[in-house]
């Protein structure tokens, strides 16, 4: 292609070299930070579900019993953690557009579905339903990461990428629930709002995406970076652009498998996932009523806003970890994993000596470091880790793979303070987060296998 000429008059969309062929590097810029954005957006906005706000209203009128909503918490999991297993196969065979796209319509129109329920026996299939949808986004959206970033800068945009569910479960509860409870005084409501939010996101995203730099005639991100330096025939872009058909392997769900065979890690960090994440559940549909549970005096909106601090601290600590384990630690993703894990020990076990002080400020203290901790190494094994140590080759299935696994461990998190106090809850999740520490310690010094 190098003795190809440009055959178009120069002018601010064309991009032009002087004595060759210039390099895709401005265009690949402006389609990372699209598909960048984009990607952030769609998730935070899969966050924005309102059951943890709806569910003092729905306490309160006793239209379901605690024990009931935390056997719904765990139905909805449980079709998440399946979901996990199965939309990475489908992202890699249909692609991100369609696959996450169709997830935000069943999710809207779920969260519709239970605003408008009038019997209690409809809320489990729609939970299951938006269980479904929702787990649409994580394995997708990944892989647009994967697909517009090199190796070297994968951990910052990844760790940048993980503040979209930081923020979307920093917002969803105090934006639904002021809706429904200060505007029309209804926990019905929190459910409209929810599925609004994501009809919106919905539109900008099928709209904008595109599923891999091929698509809009870029070379392909591989994990050598040099491949980002060939030449090309320069040409005038124009939005829209038009999507170029990319063939679409043949994907069988067996196939993520290959991701935990192709490194041991990628299995490890599926264990880890698996006893991490019930914590960071408990707290984001359970943590208004937690804070009730603590602070019986409280109202509605207060009780609310409080669990904020836990979605404000997780909203620093992916971008915070991302930088650390790029830098500090060489691209190493389990030094700063295990460090986040033993500070999230002692932040759990102190949850009853906190509330026995009956004080709404150290409460949100230890809310804001538990958020730090367990958002920082939820992002590092979810995200950096999933990515790096499955490869772009396998990097669909290494994220399926283990936030599968750590969504069957979230169904504890939905299920057992339904049944359980707040003490009782937290300490198990310190064992949890206590054994899955010891389990990675042996792996400090460990890098995936292509670095």
């Amino acid at each position: 292609m190098s003795d190809l000429r440009n055959t178009t008059e120069p002018d601010d969309s064309t991009i032009v070299a002087t004595g060759k062929v210039t390099t895709k590097r401005k265009e690949l810029f402006k389609w990372q930070i699209r598909i960048f954005a984009l990607s952030w957006l769609a998730y935070a906005a899969f966050y924005c579900q309102a059951f943890s706000s709806a569910k003092i209203g729905i306490l309160d009128e006793g239209f379901l019993t605690r024990h009931t909503l935390g056997l719904l918490d765990s139905a909805y999991l449980a079709a998440y953690a399946v979901g996990q297993f199965v939309w990475g196969a489908m992202t890699e065979r249909f692609g991100t557009r369609v696959v996450v796209g169709g997830g935000m319509v069943m999710a809207a129109i779920a969260a519709m579905t239970m605003g408008i329920a009038p019997a209690v026996w409809l809320f489990l299939p729609v939970m299951i339903v938006q269980g479904l949808s929702q787990s649409t986004g994580w394995s997708g959206l990944s892989k647009n990461i994967a697909s517009f970033f090199t190796l070297r800068r994968r951990g910052r945009a990844m760790g940048l990428f993980s503040t979209s569910y930081a923020f979307g479960g920093l917002v969803a509860a105090p934006v639904t629930g002021w809706v429904a409870y200060s505007l029309f005084d209804s926990w019905r409501w929190a459910f409209f709002s929810g599925a609004a939010i994501m009809l919106a996101v919905f539109l900008t995203f099928m709209i904008f995406q595109r599923n891999s730099p091929q698509e809009v005639g870029l070379p392909g991100i591989d994990e050598d970076p040099s491949l980002l330096d060939c030449e090309h025939v320069p040409r005038k872009t124009r939005a829209p652009i038009a999507v170029v058909k990319v063939q679409n392997k043949k994907f069988s769900p067996m196939e993520l498998l290959a991701a935990a065979k192709h490194d041991p890690m990628v299995l490890r960090l599926g264990l880890v996932y698996f006893l991490l994440k019930p914590a960071r559940y408990a707290i984001l549909l359970w943590g208004p009523v937690l804070v009730l549970d603590a602070m019986p005096h409280l109202d509605a909106v207060t009780a609310i806003m409080v669990p904020v601090a836990f979605g404000l601290t997780g909203l620093i600590a992916p971008i915070a970890i991302g930088w650390i384990s790029d830098t500090l630690f060489k691209a190493r993703r389990v030094p700063p994993t295990v460090i986040c894990l033993g500070m999230l020990v002692l932040a759990l076990a102190l949850w009853p000596v906190v509330t026995s002080q009956q004080s709404i400020v150290l409460l949100t203290v230890l809310l804001s470091f538990v958020g730090l901790t367990a958002y920082g190494a939820d992002a590092m094994i979810s995200g950096v880790a999933a990515v790096d140590f499955g490869t772009a080759k396998y990097a669909t299935g290494a994220t399926g793979f283990i936030n599968g696994c750590g969504s069957v461990g979230a169904i504890l998190g939905g299920l057992l303070p339904g049944f359980f106090s707040g003490t009782v809850v937290f300490n198990l999740f310190a064992a949890a987060a206590l054994l899955a520490a010891l389990m990675l310690l042996p792996s400090w010094n460990s890098r995936p296998a292509s670095s």
